[in-house]
């Protein structure tokens, strides 16, 4: 990392300024260092190097005070943060604390963080599925919201550059609504995992069970090695870091290959405020900085700027960008900047018992989850009385039972010797909800935080598509369950708050007319051509597949895009 001591305005200006550290922002800068571009990569929270920064990741757990459990002092400080699945005492440190840096909740909503150089990459579930034209179409046929102006034809190829680079392990399961992709070898359903998918194949058509796709070398390439990465160890510590590099994350794999190439300035603690707009030039020449430590305000330059800071920061920064041009937000003319976001709906759970198989067990771990069930509901045609449909997760496992009704040496034995109990399977919805104006994120208009910069108010919510599409996935699973053989069906719904899914989508959305979207087909802003959002909130719907595959492919095709354009002076 380079430490900035900048007096002169040439030494504060780059070829390209690009806004956070994650998964899509070190994609930016992966492609504009390895394409000769002078590249500043700013991120708002402390530097975490691959290795060196992950104190936890070789413990084991007994060497955890709570042996993993957040105590009950820190659940009823950060009641937020504990409601995510991987905050726990050996992730703790990598996510945003509640009150460090608040937020306005009109309605209730969890907003999970993490404020480090490699962003969520570093606690990602690492679950990546294509996009199908059934998904960038699906707005174009339901008209529930704006036309996609790109097809699946238009980022095929780079889904396939990005694939190839992380390393995604994965069948190839001739699905048409979840097309094939550049996969390393899949990490195999056990034998109920494999029962349940064949069960299904038997009774449907039109509905599958496969192994889940993820980001994980389950059999590394050359250019894994290359990395200086080495195969997956299935060890399932992955929120902690990898020291084996073993699933990406943007400190393991993007952001050293950037450095490798000499034309990367790597700057952490540093709060971006605004996008800096030129009325004469008709363009954005930088971005103004708060030092996160010193609260220095200090202004860097360049020709592009991607503006990669997640989803919702992404939305705050732009409509934070103000001046006599745009006094909504940059690019903002029509007012729906912040507005139209949604989220991925994953508040329904199943499970059950299986009474067969009973010769097999598990053996070792998956870092994939087990099964994946793409979306089945809505796909050629509408069938049901709520608009697109849901994916879902499969997994199922056995556990040690102890007998522990015994008194003295019985209890004793009963505890040491432990038997298997019955297979217990579990499927979780993923279901797609639909972009609408009243789910909007906005600035407060007196509230700021500790760097002057106004305070995000989040009012998004669920709505009655939400509540028929859980309703189906009960149904459905419940009956594709019978049909396996499972008994003890229990449905739940968890209260899953909106935002803990952690895939919040839009604001910022791509479309084909500036009257109706801020984003064109190669996610520049309509009314700013040199600035770029690839990041979830240039998403114009959200689909049911796990997103940041999609933002890394998006976001290599705009760089391409861009280097083309500087090329022509066009920029």
């Amino acid at each position: 990392m380079v430490n900035l001591a900048i007096d002169s305005i040439k030494e504060r200006t780059f070829d390209a300024i690009v806004v956070g550290s994650g998964a899509s922002g070190s994609w930016a800068a992966k492609e504009f260092t390895e394409k000769g571009f002078k590249t500043l990569l700013l991120e708002r929270g402390r530097n975490v190097e691959h290795l060196k920064d992950y104190p936890t990741t070789n413990m084991y757990p007994y060497e955890f005070e709570h042996r993993m459990e957040m105590p009950y002092a820190d659940q009823q400080k950060n009641p937020i943060a504990n409601r995510c699945y991987a905050y726990r005492e050996d992730t703790q440190h990598f996510f945003v604390k509640d009150d460090e840096h608040p937020y306005i909740q009109v309605k209730d909503f969890d907003w999970i963080r993490g404020y480090q150089v490699g962003g969520k990459s570093l606690m990602w579930a690492r679950q990546v599925q294509r996009w199908s034209d059934f998904d960038y179409e699906g707005p174009a046929r339901d008209g529930f919201s704006v036309d996609w102006p790109i097809r699946y034809k238009d980022i095929a190829p780079w889904y396939s550059h990005v694939e190839r680079f992380i390393g995604v392990s994965g069948n190839n399961d001739g699905i048409p609504e979840l097309p094939d992709g550049d996969h390393l070898p899949a990490f195999p359903l056990n034998a109920a995992e494999d029962h349940f998918s064949k069960a299904v194949k038997l009774h449907y058509k039109n509905r599958h069970v496969i192994s889940a796709r993820c980001a994980h070398l389950s059999k590394p390439n050359p250019i894994h090695l290359e990395q200086g990465r080495v195969q997956c160890q299935n060890r399932v510590l992955c929120q902690r870091g990898c020291p084996f590099g073993g699933y990406y994350s943007a400190n393991a794999v993007t952001i050293p290959w950037a450095q490798k190439t000499g034309n990367l300035t790597l700057r952490p603690h540093s709060v971006v405020h605004s996008i800096i707009y030129d009325e004469t030039k008709g363009k954005a020449t930088g971005v103004k900085v708060i030092d996160t430590n010193t609260k220095e305000e200090m202004e860097f330059f360049a020709k592009v700027i991607f503006v990669n800071a997640a989803t919702l920061n992404t939305n705050l920064i732009l409509l934070n960008s103000v001046s006599n041009r745009f006094p909504q937000g940059l690019g903002n003319d029509n007012g729906i900047m912040g507005k139209y976001v949604a989220f991925h709906n994953y508040s329904a759970t199943i499970g059950a018992d299986f009474d067969g198989l009973q010769q097999f067990r598990t053996d070792g771990r998956n870092p994939a989850g087990g099964g994946y069930i793409p979306r089945f509901r809505n796909v050629y045609r509408q069938e049901t009385d709520f608009l697109r449909g849901w994916a879902a997760g499969f997994r199922a496992g056995r556990s040690d039972v102890r007998d522990t009704s015994g008194i003295g040496n019985d209890l004793k034995e009963g505890m040491l010797n432990p038997k298997l109990g019955p297979w217990r399977v579990s499927s979780h919805m993923m279901a797609e909800t639909i972009p609408k104006e009243s789910n909007f994120v906005a600035l407060d208009a007196d509230k700021k935080d500790a760097w002057g910069i106004p305070l995000l108010r989040i009012s998004i919510d669920y709505d009655e598509n939400d509540k028929k599409m859980r309703k189906d996935y009960y149904e459905q699973m419940t009956e594709m369950y019978e049909k396996a053989g499972f008994t003890n069906i229990r449905t739940r719904d968890d209260n899953r708050r909106p935002g803990n899914d952690i895939h919040e989508m839009g604001g910022v959305r791509m479309g084909h007319d500036p009257k109706t979207s801020l984003l064109n087909k190669w996610n520049q802003l309509h009314l700013c051509k040199n600035v770029f959002v690839t990041d979830g909130a240039c998403m114009t719907s959200t689909s049911t597949q796990n997103p940041t595959l999609t933002y890394m492919a998006l976001t290599a095709r705009a760089v391409n895009h861009a280097v083309n354009e500087l090329k022509q002076n066009n920029l």
